[in-house]
């Protein structure tokens, strides 16, 4: 199992700009894909962003591909989501989560989850 912590969160401006991490500990997560969900009030989880294990592959949901970027560093068992041109309709919390295998953008394929971290976009 995977124990999973993101940071990074906080209150921004309509256009500014965070960069969320997650870190990994109790087993390394080189060989894990991983992903970046999220969930506004009242509205299901939704994939936002997911990285191959070697970093070498990535993908994106519509709504925030040229504005977000996901990376990692598996030397520091980290996780990172560059947020740029933020926007209201961002604001949620963000989860980062952790699957033995080759990324997915379904929710229900990843293993272990962080307790979650708050973006809150103001217009």
């Amino acid at each position: 199992q995977v124990q999973l912590v993101e940071s990074g969160g906080g209150l921004v401006q309509a256009g500014g700009s965070l960069r969320l991490s997650c870190a990994a500990s109790g087993r390394t997560v080189s060989r894990y894909a991983m992903g970046w969900f999220r969930q506004a009030p009242g509205q299901e989880r939704e994939f936002v962003a997911a990285i191959r294990w070697s970093g070498g592959s990535t993908s994106y949901a519509d709504s925030v591909k040229g504005r977000f970027t996901i990376s990692r560093v598996n030397a520091k068992n980290t996780v990172y989501l560059q947020m740029n041109n933020l926007k209201p309709e961002d604001t949620a919390v963000y989860y980062c989560a952790a699957r033995l295998g080759a990324y997915s953008r379904n929710e229900d394929e990843y293993d272990d989850w962080g307790q979650g971290t708050q973006v809150t976009v103001s217009s």
